[in-house]
C-alpha cells in the first residue's frame, strides 16, 4: 500500500507499507539519494510481513516525497518527518536506518530522544557529518563520486552516479534492483543531493543517552561509509550489538536478505511487547 503523511513544514511524506495491520511496526529510513524502494527485499518478504507491520518512508526531496526548497540542513525538520512516520506507525516501532538515514536517526534522537521506539537498527549507516566526524567517516566509493554525483551537469553526475552505483555492492546484486538504485539516484534533484552534505553533526552525546536496544549492522567491505563509523555509533551506544557481513559492501540487507531479513526478525521479535 501506497500512502503519506504530513511532515514538518507541511511537507508530504510518501510511504510504502506493507505487513499485518496490528502488529509491531518496523520503519524504515533509506539513504542518500534513494528511496524505500530500496526496502525492496524486507517488504516482500513474507516471514517479515506476516508478523510485522513494515512502513518505508521516502525522504523529504527524495522519491514520492515532496521537494522543499530548504530545510534539509535542520535537524529537527528531519526529526519532525521521522516522528510523523512514528505516529502513523502507531505503536512504538522499531527503526531501521541505512546510511544517511543512520544521521536522520542521530536528529529524530538529538530533538525528541528515545520517545517512540522500541528499538534501532543501523545498517551501514553514519550518525555523524562534516569534516573529521568519527561516526560519518565514508570510504573511497563515496569519496570518488563528490562532488562529481552533485552536479546539475548530467555529462557530470551521470557517468559519478553510474559508478557509484556500481560500487555500492561487493557482491553482485539482481540487475533491475542496480538499475532502480541508480533510477532512484537520478530522481533526486541536485540540489537536494548537494544539500544533504551542508551539515556538521556531532552526535557522541546523543548516542550515549540511547536507552533502547540497538543493532548495528555494517558490511566489512563497505566502501561508501568506512566500518569505523560502525564500531563508533557501537562504542557509543550503551549496550549495542555490533553484527559485521563478512564480505558485504554497503548493501548488506541485499547482498544478503536472507540473513539480515533472519537477523532483523529476531532483533525485532526481542524486543516485542
Amino acid at each position: 500500500m501506497n500512502t503519506e503523511v504530513v511532515g514538518t513544514s507541511g511537507v508530504r511524506i510518501a510511504l510504502r507499507v506493507e505487513g499485518a495491520q496490528n502488529s509491531r511496526p518496523i520503519v524504515f529510513v533509506h539513504g542518500w539519494a534513494q528511496s524505500s524502494r530500496a526496502w525492496a527485499a524486507q517488504l516482500a518478504d513474507p516471514a517479515l510481513t506476516e508478523r510485522f507491520r513494515l512502513v518505508a518512508m521516502d525522504l523529504r526531496g527524495h522519491g514520492a516525497s515532496d521537494v522543499p526548497a530548504a530545510g534539509y540542513d535542520d535537524p529537527r525538520q528531519w526529526a519532525d518527518d521521522l516522528a510523523a512516520v512514528l505516529d502513523f506507525a502507531g505503536r512504538d516501532a522499531i527503526v531501521v536506518g541505512w546510511s544517511y538515514g543512520g544521521l536522520v536517526i542521530a536528529d529524530y534522537l538529538r530533538v525528541h530522544g528515545t520517545a517512540r521506539l522500541a528499538g534501532i537498527v543501523l545498517v551501514g549507516a553514519i550518525t555523524e557529518i562534516g569534516r573529521g566526524r568519527e561516526g560519518g567517516k565514508t570510504g573511497s566509493v563515496m569519496r570518488a563520486a563528490l562532488p562529481a554525483a552533485l552536479s546539475d551537469d548530467p555529462e557530470v553526475a551521470v557517468p559519478a552516479l553510474v559508478e557509484f552505483t556500481r560500487a555500492q555492492a561487493n557482491a553482485s546484486v539482481p540487475g533491475t534492483f542496480a538499475q532502480a538504485l541508480l533510477g532512484m539516484s537520478l530522481a533526486v534533484p541536485p540540489a537536494v543531493r548537494a544539500a544533504l552534505f551542508k551539515r556538521d553533526v556531532e552526535s557522541s552525546e546523543v548516542l550515549a543517552k540511547v536507552d533502547k536496544p540497538v543493532l548495528v549492522v555494517h558490511g566489512t567491505a563497505d566502501r561508501v561509509v568506512d566500518p569505523s563509523a560502525a564500531e563508533y555509533s557501537a562504542g557509543k551506544i550503551p549496550g549495542a550489538v555490533l553484527r559485521w557481513f563478512v564480505d558485504a559492501g554497503h548493501l548488506p540487507f541485499v547482498e544478503d536478505a536472507g540473513e539480515f531479513n533472519s537477523a532483523l526478525r529476531r532483533f525485532s521479535g526481542e524486543t516485542a511487547e
